[in-house]
């Protein structure tokens, strides 16, 4: 957490808790208000239920072997809430292991997740994959770099695997507590969602809530049915831009954020997705952060900002809005720069802020400042390539774009 709030700790205390070692992080705030549903869409979410089937390698699975319900996401059989249609969703199959063994899984891997403590930069880390679409087993190393995010104590990484049967690591030079997740997201066991007939929209722009991109929101909280991290919100005080270095023409984006929800809110034990927003490249955007009932996505009734996890040490009043791929080398899709747009000017017009200002930031948790522009990179936070060099280039453009229609 940041300053004086709680730090960051393995509280989930099933196996894949207990016994993965912790890496630290210095996400959101944290202070005991908390809400179990969100404009009663989503029943009540219990643990998440074990089963995927994995070598002895691995240290411990979640998310569905299709034998277990558990996702409290609601059932078959279930009447849906007015205002809801039951959708189809795969349940998440997670497998996670610690160091360098080899992992094979019983299911074929859409991303690998990983994470260590200690070296910032990926000198020396690679991951090759088995049984990979389109490779033969035994296939090169890839590195664990190249525009993803770090922070002051490690890195974290999602790496897309290509339905691969199982992986190998190297961790990067000086990097310790190594930790590794595989994930499909797109053809677990489905169960079904309730999600609003009608399309979402904030003042106007079309989003899709959590239910509609599959959320499991039992993914919130931990055994004893306490929510990991609670929600708490702060005012509006700048956004900050990222990329999310998965692949580009992704053909499948909804699985992608499943799959990024899962690395954040569970191996990285934020308790949630660290975005306020995402956006695809189809320019359509998803809800990130659950922040309750009331309000709009993202705020509570009184129109404050809830706290996400996006920029380690400096959350709290700080919108989150990442644009899905690698934007190291290529620009945003002209739909996805127009979303990311109307959204930006949407948020600036609500909280009544001017998109060419600086700022200086202020921390209301521990009073930690920070001056940067009022639409800012990850990059100008902390060292990283986020939100990659070609994207970071249109910041400029994008508060001109922003201020031209306030």
């Amino acid at each position: 957490m940041e300053g004086s709030e709680l730090p960051y700790c393995t509280r989930r205390q099933g196996p894949l808790h207990a016994r993965i070692p912790h890496i630290p992080h210095t996400p959101a705030s944290h202070r005991p208000a908390s809400r179990v549903t969100r404009r009663a869409l989503i029943g009540t979410a219990g643990a998440v239920a074990a089963g995927a089937v994995v070598t002895p390698a691995v240290i411990a699975a979640t998310g569905g072997s299709g034998d277990g319900d558990g996702d409290g996401a609601g059932k078959a059989g279930d009447a849906a809430p007015a205002g809801t249609t039951p959708q189809s969703f795969p349940k998440t199959r997670s497998a996670a292991a610690t160091g360098e063994e080899a992992v094979r899984t019983a299911f074929p891997i859409g991303f690998v997740g990983v994470a260590w403590a200690g070296a910032r930069h990926a000198t020396g880390g690679g991951i090759r994959f088995t049984g990979a679409d389109g490779d033969e087993a035994g296939a090169t190393w890839t590195p664990l770099s190249g525009g993803g995010c770090s922070d002051s104590n490690g890195g974290r990484l999602l790496v897309a695997a290509r339905q691969a049967t199982g992986y190998e690591l190297r961790a990067p030079q000086g990097a310790t507590d190594l930790v590794s997740v595989a994930l499909d997201t797109a053809r677990g066991p489905r169960h079904e969602i309730p999600v609003p007939t009608d399309p979402t929209r904030v003042r106007g722009v079309e989003y899709l809530s959590r239910a509609a991109w599959g959320a499991d929101e039992s993914l919130r909280f931990l055994p004893d049915g306490s929510e990991n991290t609670p929600t708490a919100f702060y005012a509006f005080q700048t956004l900050t831009v990222h990329h999310t270095v998965t692949p580009n023409d992704d053909p499948d984006p909804a699985a992608t954020v499943r799959g990024i929800y899962e690395f954040h809110a569970i191996t990285n034990d934020w308790g949630d997705i660290g975005y306020h927003f995402l956006i695809d490249e189809e320019g359509r955007i998803y809800e990130g952060r659950y922040s309750g009932e009331g309000g709009l996505p993202a705020h509570n009734e009184d129109g404050d900002l809830v706290t996400a996890f996006h920029v380690g040490g400096f959350n709290s009043g700080n919108l989150g809005i990442a644009l899905l791929g690698d934007l190291t080398e290529r620009p945003p899709t002209d739909a996805a720069r127009a979303s990311l747009t109307r959204l930006v000017r949407t948020a600036f017009r609500l909280h009544g802020r001017d998109p060419l200002a600086d700022v200086t930031y202020v921390n209301p948790v521990n009073g930690v400042e920070k001056d940067v522009a009022e639409i800012s990179g990850h990059r100008d936070w902390l060292e990283t390539d986020c939100p990659g060099e070609v994207m970071y280039a249109e910041l400029a453009a994008l508060r001109e774009a922003v201020a031209s229609q306030r």
